[in-house]
């Protein structure tokens, strides 16, 4: 639910925070008081599109935050969690509208694009007033909307996993077709490259080892003359392994007499002779590596030459030749199989997608059972709300030659508001009221089969009084007992039946001689009197207090 609202320097309004609670919470002042700004303001948090000429003259920006409580299990986070957004427990989001045009939102801190703020949005609150353009009129929702009042979520899943069964079966056969025919095309070409290919026998990573190998045989003569130069200074003047020898076995015959003065000495020398020995195994060891062969370089040459020539010649590189052998061969295959892997993919393809034909007609009946309940359930909240004359159809195109994945109907709900006009689609309906007052029907059907937990509600009352408004005021009151709602009313009948009263009202700041909108929390008495005055207009009366005290019936 919606938990608080704080709008900074959005219109009229300066700076403005309001705590709202479960149920239903109503908004009420005078024509122009800034209702419409505060619903503006909230509209923005939820992604409308931004516009400049929201924020506060003299103001760089308009900055709206809304705060909402979510259960864990709200879808909302794990569609942030699928865009890498961190979000826990309560969820923030802020708007900001700068003064010279673009605007930007974040989620949690965390910024994030306009899609995703109304993808959010979408799921956390609905707003439900006299314009086409907000929520339930888009048909898209229609057949989800359906499916969610019939309980069709399981026939739905099936239905959807057939379809991406038969998807795939289709794209294989089709892909095995064009396979043979370019393999039918192109066969004396594919025997012969496959021949070529095959007679090759690339390896992957072949090309690297032999360029490495290729470089090592070039360079040998060089290696080997450093080798050499090493090994005779080793054996030069002065450093004879012999000589030192020599000296040494001298030092130790003499060593036991002085003393330990010679000790360091021999010790040194020991160590230089076992030095100097290993230095000359592994002169000789690496020599021996270095052994150039001219017709060894050739050969690696001529196999490091194929490769790269045959790339060049299919068009890769030499490590995907082995991939480019085995698809000549399985193009080959598909030729030479007589057809068998075609036949078994035209039967796989024919099985899933009549699998998926029946299912799909098994769920379009359902949904036309379910259409017409639906039809009647609504049909049965018109008359109490003005609409007695009205019809409500869903209708169902049903066309098996459009397949998708939610099925092959198209839903759209269908409405005329007066005898002998032909039904039209919701949103086509002229009078804003009208339409405002068929969502709320259609919201009561189905408020508890997937609504969002915040529904606003704009003057959907507008144009009715008396037994209607009090109707609209129960409805309100009946889809607050399980979601949170926000109404903007100017009807007695719908603030009474409120939990959370709050009036919106414009005065001029003295300070700065400037209009500003105020929100006020209403309770007891001064609820009382704006009821009253809701009731009898500018002067309120007694009788307009003590018809006020009826309509709250100690709700006050």
């Amino acid at each position: 639910m919606l938990t608080a609202l704080s709008i900074r320097d959005i219109v009229l309004i300066e700076k403005l925070d309001i705590a709202l609670e479960k149920g239903l919470t109503v908004l009420t002042g005078e024509t122009g008081a800034g209702k419409s700004i505060l619903l503006d303001a909230l509209g923005l948090a939820l992604g409308a599109r931004g516009d400049s000429s929201l924020v506060r003259a003299g103001a760089e920006r308009g900055v709206v935050t809304a705060a909402f409580a979510l259960p864990r299990s709200h879808p909302a986070f794990a569609i942030l969690k699928e865009q890498g957004v961190d979000a826990e427990g309560e969820l923030v989001i802020r708007r900001i509208q700068n003064a010279d045009g673009p605007s930007r939102a974040a989620i949690n801190d965390q910024p994030v694009s306009l899609n995703l703020l109304r993808q959010i949005a979408g799921a956390l609150a609905e707003i439900h007033g006299q314009h086409a353009d907000r929520a339930l009129v888009d048909v898209t929702v229609h057949r989800r909307l359906l499916d969610a009042f019939g309980g069709h979520d399981a026939e739905v899943s099936d239905v959807a996993a057939l379809w991406a069964r038969s998807s795939a079966a289709e794209e294989a056969l089709n892909e095995h077709r064009a396979l043979m025919d370019r393999a039918e095309a192109e066969r004396d070409y594919l025997e012969h490259a496959a021949d070529e290919l095959r007679a090759l026998n690339p390896i992957p990573g072949e090309e690297a080892l032999l360029a490495e190998a290729r470089q090592m045989m070039m360079s040998a003569e060089q290696y080997a003359e450093a080798l050499t130069d090493a090994g005779e200074a080793l054996a030069g003047d002065g450093t004879s392994v012999a000589r030192l020898n020599a000296a040494l076995r001298k030092l130790e015959r003499r060593r036991e007499t002085a003393g330990g003065r010679l000790d360091h000495v021999c010790q040194a020398l020991d160590r230089v002779l076992a030095e100097v020995s290993e230095a000359e195994r592994a002169i000789a060891e690496a020599q021996r590596a270095f052994v150039f062969d001219p017709k060894e370089l050739e050969k690696s040459e001529e196999r490091l030459f194929a490769l790269r020539a045959a790339a060049r010649k299919f068009k890769c590189t030499v490590d995907t030749l082995a991939d480019v052998r085995e698809r000549f061969d399985n193009e080959l295959k598909a030729l030479s199989d007589g057809g068998g892997r075609l036949r078994k993919l035209e039967r796989d393809f024919k099985a899933a997608r009549e699998a998926y034909d029946a299912a799909a007609e098994k769920l379009s009946n359902k949904r036309r059972k379910t259409a017409k309940s639906l039809d009647k359930a609504v049909m049965d909240e018109l008359p109490p709300l003005k609409l007695e004359r009205a019809r409500f159809e869903t209708a169902l195109d049903t066309d098996a030659g459009r397949p998708g994945s939610t099925g092959i109907d198209r839903v759209e709900f269908m409405v005329s508001a007066n005898p002998g006009t032909p039904l039209a689609p919701l949103m086509k309906v002229a009078s804003g009221g009208e339409l405002a007052r068929f969502m709320l029907a259609l919201k009561v059907i189905l408020a508890s089969k997937g609504s969002a937990p915040t529904l606003i509600f704009d003057e959907i009352d507008t144009g009715v009084g008396g037994a209607v408004a009090d109707a609209i005021g129960a409805r309100l009151a009946r889809l607050a007992s399980n979601l949170q709602v926000l109404a903007v009313t100017h009807s007695p009948q719908v603030a009474a039946r409120a939990s959370q009263h709050m009036l919106i009202s414009k005065m001029e700041e003295v300070a700065s001689r400037r209009m500003v909108t105020r929100v006020q929390p209403l309770s007891g008495q001064s609820r009382r009197e704006e009821v009253a005055r809701m009731l009898s207009g500018a002067r309120v009366t007694d009788a307009a207090r003590a018809q006020a005290d009826e309509l709250l019936g100690g709700r006050g």
